[in-house]
């Protein structure tokens, strides 16, 4: 039989268009540590308390890894396109009001708006990807270059965010966005269809439960470190989060039209990578917070040199993520995740040795370049095996799904390593604690690499499914 393939129009339109949504997951990705190497400034030129100051980071994680799962359904329900062009406007607007803010409570309600916008755009970004290719080589393509883009953004967004800094004003890490955003919305519609619609109720009660049990537990994590784990903020955000989640199941299980489908976890390797994928979002998220410390604090990096010491981490990221795509399709999801999650643990277990007197070459860059390589096999097989056997109508929720354990992964990471790292820390020093914290983040990689091979234990032909047309 002849095959039949995409006429070069076609083709060519299908590139441009995974190209700007791309542009636009990168946008939204980054922003997460954009702000990181330009907090100094941001405390200085607005007043914040140092513990406001915490929230300009928290307010964009609480909303976006609070309502990733309703941007997902909302995908389902009134079209992808339509929904990331509405989150991507609202992203975008609050960019640049953020970027003009007078006061440190109308910069963080900024950011929160920001978190809201990217959490009803991005489950649209991977739902678009996989429905956009005309095959399943082209799609493990397009979803290798998003792991890329995902995985790259942190280490993308501090070194922007130190040269923007650094050249002009910490506004300018916000002020790039509304630019990019324009263009964006405004090529969209040229290059990427819209996506069939839905049709069905939505399911308030579980929209409402799941986006407020998912704040709730984001907040009692990122409230841990300060306020200590046994205190009544932190106990009592775990206890509405658990109280909400519950309902929550309780009403996907009887709702007609459920904003969660369960049976996307009945699948054992579906639900063993969405954890696997959450473990290792939080081993390595908490690697830019204490580096970037260890840097300008002990190295005497600025913050444009501390941004740009990230690089080869994101070369790493981009150039295995390169052959990832054909990787998986030869070895399956399984042994490259074995391999990345193996490598990232060493090379925390590398970063742990750090000391006063330690350099960059000899004691960052090795652990960063292996790091960025074991990420770029991990993580678009860990997204495959995720998004397999996904029916179509269900691609949405499933994107959503994933993308909230990336950002609840980073959160939970973050707070239990920052806490192992407060508990050894001396004031006025970085290294002492860092040894405890780079252990916990190996640690972390390290049960992710048991999961791998327990759970997600598969036949090769269902290892190998390509994701949802």
């Amino acid at each position: 039989m002849t095959s039949i393939t995409a006429p070069p129009d076609t083709g060519r339109r299908a590139s441009y268009g995974i190209a700007i949504v791309l542009i636009a997951q990168l946008m939204l990705v980054l922003d997460v540590t954009v702000v990181n190497v330009a907090l100094p400034r941001i405390q200085t030129d607005l007043d914040f308390s140092p513990a406001g100051l915490s929230w300009v980071l928290n307010g964009y994680t609480l909303a976006f890894g609070g309502l990733l799962l309703l941007g997902g359904r909302l995908g389902d329900v009134f079209g992808r396109l339509r929904v990331f062009e509405i989150g991507l406007g609202l992203f975008t607007v609050a960019s640049l009001a953020g970027a003009l803010a007078p006061s440190p409570e109308f910069l963080v309600t900024s950011r929160v708006l920001q978190g809201v916008g990217a959490a009803i755009a991005a489950p649209s970004v991977l739902a678009l990807l996989t429905t956009s290719t005309p095959d399943a080589a082209s799609r493990n393509r397009a979803l290798a270059l998003f792991t890329a883009v995902s995985s790259a953004g942190g280490s993308i967004g501090l070194i922007l965010g130190g040269a923007l800094t650094d050249l002009g004003s910490w506004r300018w890490t916000l002020m790039i966005n509304v630019p990019i955003g324009v263009a964006v919305l405004a090529l969209v519609r040229r290059f990427v269809d819209e996506t069939a619609r839905r049709p069905g109720r939505f399911d308030v009660v579980g929209a409402a439960t799941a986006t407020l049990g998912s704040v709730a537990a984001v907040y009692a994590f990122i409230n841990a470190p300060d306020h200590g784990w046994d205190s009544i903020g932190t106990i009592g955000g775990f206890a509405l989060a658990a109280a909400l989640l519950a309902l929550f199941v309780r009403t996907e299980r009887v709702a007609p039209h459920p904003l969660l489908r369960l049976g996307l976890l009945h699948n054992r390797r579906r639900a063993g990578a969405l954890v696997v994928m959450s473990l290792l979002v939080g081993s390595q998220f908490p690697m830019f917070f204490l580096l970037v410390q260890y840097d300008q604090r002990v190295l005497g990096f600025g913050p444009l040199a501390s941004g740009f010491a990230f690089l080869p981490l994101t070369l790493a990221i981009f150039a295995v993520s390169r052959i990832s795509a054909r990787l998986v399709g030869r070895f399956g999801p399984q042994r490259l995740i074995a391999i990345g999650t193996v490598g990232m643990a060493l090379s925390f277990l590398w970063l742990s040795q750090i000391s006063t007197t330690s350099h960059y070459v000899t004691a960052i860059l090795g652990p960063m370049l292996l790091s960025g390589a074991s990420a770029g096999l991990a993580f678009m097989p860990t997204t495959v095996a995720i998004l397999a056997d996904v029916e179509p109508e269900h691609a949405g929720a499933a994107s959503g799904l994933l993308q909230t354990m990336q950002q609840l992964g980073g959160a939970v990471g973050l707070a239990v390593i920052v806490s192992v790292y407060a508990s050894g820390a001396v004031p006025g020093q970085v290294v002492p604690g860092a040894e405890a914290a780079f252990l916990t983040s190996m640690a972390f990689a390290v049960t992710a690499f048991l999961i791998a091979m327990v759970v997600m234990r598969a036949p090769r032909r269902s290892l190998t499914a390509s994701v949802p047309a």
